[in-house]
């Protein structure tokens, strides 16, 4: 049985590329779409077996538009295939109901591979997605004590960076600590203090340690 396989993604070069390379692996492309909204009219007009779902998109984004896909059309399989490895968004699409994450650094022959076992009723995800995804589930209960107010804000990976910045450690070791780049801590600090709603490195220890008291 041929599978049937919706793309959307904002860049028509990704799309006929996509198209081109699925089409050639024995796939039925039955339908493109540029963003959220045209997937979800296009996943209830067309009713496809796949959808391969890009996550960064203008008006509606992928992981908005990822559960509705799935109510327009309840058989199909929804996977995503995006450039960010970020866990907010790893986890939000599996959540909302994603077979797969794959980035688009896999080989065009891998991604077909990985569709193939979606439509087995496989799973499919990267190599350094399934790692972090391992990773988090590991984790269990390594932040116990961490007060819920800090848990509940924050990555995984951001709550590891505020209690290393509470070592005292500077950018510097943190990256060291975590092997990390230097700006992938300063992103992760950037994050952080946005989602507490302050302003410096200072203040968020000090809403830390309020969280703490």
């Amino acid at each position: 049985m041929t599978e049937r396989i919706l793309i959307v993604d904002d860049h028509p070069l990704t799309r006929d590329a996509l198209a081109a390379l699925l089409e050639q692996q024995g796939f039925e492309v039955v339908g493109e779409a540029a963003d959220g909204r045209e997937a979800l009219t296009a996943a209830r007009t067309l009713q496809p077996d796949l959808v391969l779902l890009d996550l960064t998109m203008p008006g509606m984004d992928g992981l908005t538009a990822l559960p509705g896909i799935r109510e327009e059309a309840p058989a199909c399989e929804v996977v995503v295939l995006t450039a960010s490895d970020a866990e907010e968004n790893l986890l939000g699409a599996i959540r909302a109901g994603a077979s797969g994450y794959l980035l688009k650094t896999e080989p065009p022959e891998q991604i077909a591979a990985f569709l193939r076992g979606v439509a087995r009723g496989d799973a499919a995800l990267s190599g350094g997605v399934a790692r972090r995804l391992l990773d988090r589930v590991r984790e269990g209960g390594r932040f116990d004590g961490i007060p819920e107010a800090i848990t509940k804000a924050l990555s995984a990976r951001e709550v590891e960076v505020l209690l290393l910045l509470d070592e005292h450690l500077g950018t510097d070791e943190i990256a060291q600590r975590l092997f990390i780049s230097e700006h992938t801590v300063r992103s992760h600090v950037k994050s952080l203090l946005r989602k507490l709603g302050v302003s410096s490195r200072r203040e968020a220890l000090e809403r830390l340690e309020t969280a703490r008291s």
